[in-house]
């Protein structure tokens, strides 16, 4: 016995001492960490610099700051802090003045954000060339985004066992008809508007007519924008650029090379020798490459003045969702008690909307339309769309005084539905389950799962649905003053491309976010301005736990994309079907287009 308490202490006297030591490394890591970020590097650029472009990540419209980013959960250190889009367009822009910038080195491949985003991205590189400063692009494969954005260098390098990725468009729709009659489930669908196809994966194994029509035309006019401008940019016939395509006859880096979709095969050292020849360098000399998230600490030059006009800049990306949301959605309280604030704030003049949403919520779309359009009726809000403003994003965006949109941005889908799925095969025939209620009136247990909807609560459903359809038709053709029988016509939860939403007065102008700051600055007559976004980004105080269950989230999601592969899009619209409720205003499908 007394042997035993002797081990038995000696082992307590260690773990507390272990967890002492413990202790303070964590204090000492949280410490160091908050240091950091109280008082942030600035960085400079050398001379003779050169901006590096990667973007083979997920682009989001807005730098989050996380410190907690170059940490990993499961191992290992990230070092390659993700910029916004935001912050990219601003250190291209930056760059382009900056004497300290030579050039750009795209890092091309592939590209991780959407087409509308690649657009926003490309048409800054080409205003950076109006500095006569040099791009060079190099990639070992070039994906068909990856290609379109590195089309605009002026010097492209391929690996010699590479490609480039030119076949067309195609956009693949997953449907689980015959997954849900095995395990017992009846999609309940209840909808308006005939290209209203968000319900079809439920009710068909394969695409209507309405929806094959729908999505060639969208793919074709997201080609066509592919088409032209690389067209422009390397000079190349969009008759021949369709036909290689078509036949697919960019198969190796040499037919790459032979049809001038490239100028030089080579390895990276080879792209490197090249840029050192611009910089009149020696061969093999050391290149001064600053990164964009380094780049992004380094001095803007701008000055501000206190008698500028402020406009802010709202950003709001994901599915748009009832109650605050998080960081990766649109939470429609929230976001409306935002818009409440600017609306009172007498600094702010006017505002831009930036809204990358694929829709939500109906309930949600409309607590925010009724934010936006009473802040339009104190001071101008303009909308610039991203990948997508479709359906509830659509919504929310159809009462701003101006609305700007890419041509190749995923707009409209003007149309509403709900799903009810029904379990009651799943559990009496499959499983065994039976339930039996009692209620004190006729539809005490509406909305009950384990059986079929009646033919009562189903024309209560639909009623619900018409009079939300109507709804928002009505707004739109009051919001962009359009006769209510066109709407009416375009309307039909139809997608249209942002090239075709401005020939149907769904948006006023083509153009990205900078665009849309002009044309705020323009209603307010103003040149001496200066921007504010929102949400706010403090990179001096954050919430630490917060950051730890962020950066935890995002290694699980990476590690599910990596195990998953290719069928991570079905698990993530799996997730997307579970979290329905209540009547939506949705698109169809987000598009994965390559």
């Amino acid at each position: 016995m007394k042997q035993f308490f002797k081990f038995f202490f000696a082992s307590m006297l260690g773990f507390i001492v272990g967890s002492v030591v413990l202790m303070f490394i964590t204090i000492g890591i949280f410490a160091a960490i908050v240091s950091s970020v109280s008082t942030p590097e600035k960085k400079e650029a050398s001379s003779n610099s050169v901006l590096t472009l990667s973007l083979n990540y997920d682009i989001k419209e807005q730098t989050v700051f996380n410190p907690m980013a170059n940490f990993s959960v499961f191992g290992g250190v990230d070092l390659s802090p993700q910029l916004g889009l935001n912050d990219i367009l601003k250190n291209i822009k930056k760059a382009k003045s900056d004497s300290h910038i030579r050039g750009i080195y795209i890092d091309a491949g592939t590209f991780g954000g959407g087409i509308a985003t690649a657009k926003q991205i490309r048409d800054a590189l080409i205003d950076f060339k109006k500095s006569k400063k040099f791009i060079v692009a190099f990639a070992d494969v070039y994906s068909q985004k990856g290609y379109y954005l590195a089309s605009v260098a002026d010097k492209i390098f391929l690996n010699p066992l590479g490609a480039v990725e030119w076949k067309g468009l195609g956009a693949q729709i997953m449907f689980f008809k015959g997954l849900m009659e095995k395990i017992g489930v009846e999609a309940q669908v209840f909808y308006d508007g005939r290209f209203k196809t968000a319900t079809e994966p439920f009710r068909y194994d394969k695409m209507s007519g309405n929806n094959r029509l729908m999505t060639r035309q969208l793919l074709n006019s997201i080609q066509h924008t592919y088409v032209n401008e690389i067209s422009v940019s390397r000079n190349i016939d969009t008759t021949m650029l369709y036909r290689i395509a078509d036949s697919m006859l960019i198969r190796n880096a040499w037919t790459a090379k032979s049809y001038g979709f490239v100028d030089e095969i080579g390895y990276s050292d080879a792209a490197k020798n090249y840029i050192n020849s611009k910089l009149n360098n020696g061969k093999d000399k050391k290149i001064n490459f600053i990164s964009m998230a380094d780049y992004k600490r380094t001095p803007d030059g701008d000055k501000y003045s206190l008698d500028q006009d402020k406009i802010a800049v709202v950003y709001a990306q994901g599915d748009i969702v009832d109650g605050n949301g998080d960081k990766d959605n649109i939470g429609g309280d929230k976001l409306a008690h935002l818009f409440e604030k600017l609306r009172r704030d007498d600094k702010i003049k006017a505002i831009v909307f930036r809204v990358n949403s694929p829709g939500g919520s109906a309930v949600a779309s409309d607590v925010i339309w009724r934010e936006v359009s009473l802040t339009n009726e104190v001071k101008p809000v303009v909308v610039s769309m991203g990948d997508y403003a479709a359906s509830g994003g659509y919504f929310i965006s159809c009462n701003a005084s101006k609305i700007v949109a890419q041509p190749n941005t995923l707009t409209g889908s003007i149309g509403v539905f709900g799903i009810i799925p029904c379990t009651q095969k799943l559990f009496n025939e499959k499983l065994g389950i039976t339930f039996d209620t009692v209620g004190t009136g006729h539809f005490s247990d509406f909305g009950n799962l384990t059986r079929p909807v009646s033919k009562e609560e189903g024309i209560i459903i639909q009623n619900e649905i018409d009079s939300m359809y109507a709804t928002f038709k009505k707004r739109v053709y009051t919001g962009r003053k359009l006769d209510p029988v066109v709407v009416d016509s375009i309307a039909q939860g139809r997608v249209w491309t942002g090239t075709q939403a401005m020939a149907n007065g769904l948006v006023d102008t083509l153009g990205g976010i900078d665009d849309a700051i002009r044309i705020a600055a323009d209603l307010i007559h103003s040149k001496n301005y200066k921007t504010t976004e929102f949400p706010e980004q403090d990179e001096k105080w954050f919430d630490i736990l917060s950051a730890l269950d962020d950066k935890k989230d995002e290694e699980i999601q990476m590690q599910l994309k990596n195990n998953l592969g290719e069928f991570y899009s079905v698990f993530e619209q799996v997730k997307t079907i579970s979290e329905l409720k209540g009547v939506q205003m949705r698109l169809p499908y987000l598009m994965e287009i390559e």
